[in-house]
């Protein structure tokens, strides 16, 4: 599960973004009980989502010509420029340069040659999320994709990430990913084929928040105004999990990670 001992290739921001941010704010608020804070004026409306005083997201406004509302997952790099040519090199694609955001840091918008996209973030004074793991952070990350291999050779290249087969009793096997070096106690997601999911079409990364109780946190949503994408379920060694999407149609998931996971 992931931590916030960030090193190179792991996840260490997310954010959203919405066409509704008031709309978000009161969904969010009442799902996993965040609060938000702008970041200040000169942020363009951008700000911060937190949970006892500390981060777990950022948010911002998006239009129309900007696509559907969504999360993107943010990775650690200690050099955003070489970063992004290391995507192009890889046949990936750079969507927005590397740019600073003042005292916060280096980001950049990339996407790996299956077409996913996902975020950079060179850390200054925002070194990444305040809290993961635990209830109402984030805990997990996935990357659906037509290409398996093909995606692990790309994050391998461009961010040093290391992949290995698990396999889990009655779910077949699952491919996880965890930076270069760490070992398998680092690991903090994984990639999931296309082809046969029920309910993703397109690649992209989702994000997993962890919840005390996956079947509360659905009902809940739900009274909220999201989406159920797919009804939770139990997954031995995992935990109970649900996909879900805001009223808006930014999508991720909730888990109840199995104990031996905490």
């Amino acid at each position: 599960m992931l931590t916030t001992r960030y090193v190179t290739g792991a996840p260490n921001w997310i954010e959203v973004g919405t066409s509704d941010g008031d709309g978000a704010t009161s969904f969010y608020g009442g799902l996993f009980g965040w609060r938000f804070r702008p970041a200040g004026p000169e942020a363009g409306g951008y700000g911060f989502f937190e949970l006892d005083g500390r981060s777990v997201a950022g948010a911002r406004r998006t239009a129309p010509e900007q696509g559907p509302p969504s999360w993107t997952v943010y990775f650690q790099t200690h050099d955003a420029a070489a970063t992004a040519e290391a995507s192009e090199r890889a046949r990936g694609g750079v969507l927005v340069r590397p740019a600073d955001a003042p005292g916060q840091g280096t980001a950049a918008i990339l996407t790996d040659r299956t077409g996913a996209r996902f975020g950079l973030l060179q850390p200054g004074r925002l070194g990444g999320l305040g809290v993961a793991g635990d209830s109402g952070a984030l805990c997990w990350v996935e990357l659906y994709t037509a290409d398996v291999a093909a995606a692990a050779a790309y994050y391998h290249a461009v961010l040093g990430l290391e992949t290995s087969a698990v396999r889990f009793p009655g779910a077949g096997t699952y491919t996880c990913v965890n930076p270069a070096g760490e070992g398998e106690e680092s690991m903090f997601g994984g990639v999931v084929p296309l082809a046969g999911d029920p309910v993703e079409s397109e690649p992209h990364w989702l994000p997993y928040f962890a919840v005390d109780d996956t079947d509360a946190a659905v009902d809940r949503a739900g009274r909220l105004g999201g989406s159920v994408r797919m009804p939770a379920a139990d997954i031995e060694g995992v935990g109970r999990l649900a996909r879900l999407a805001d009223p808006y149609g930014a999508r991720f998931a909730v888990l109840r990670p199995s104990p031996r996971e905490l």
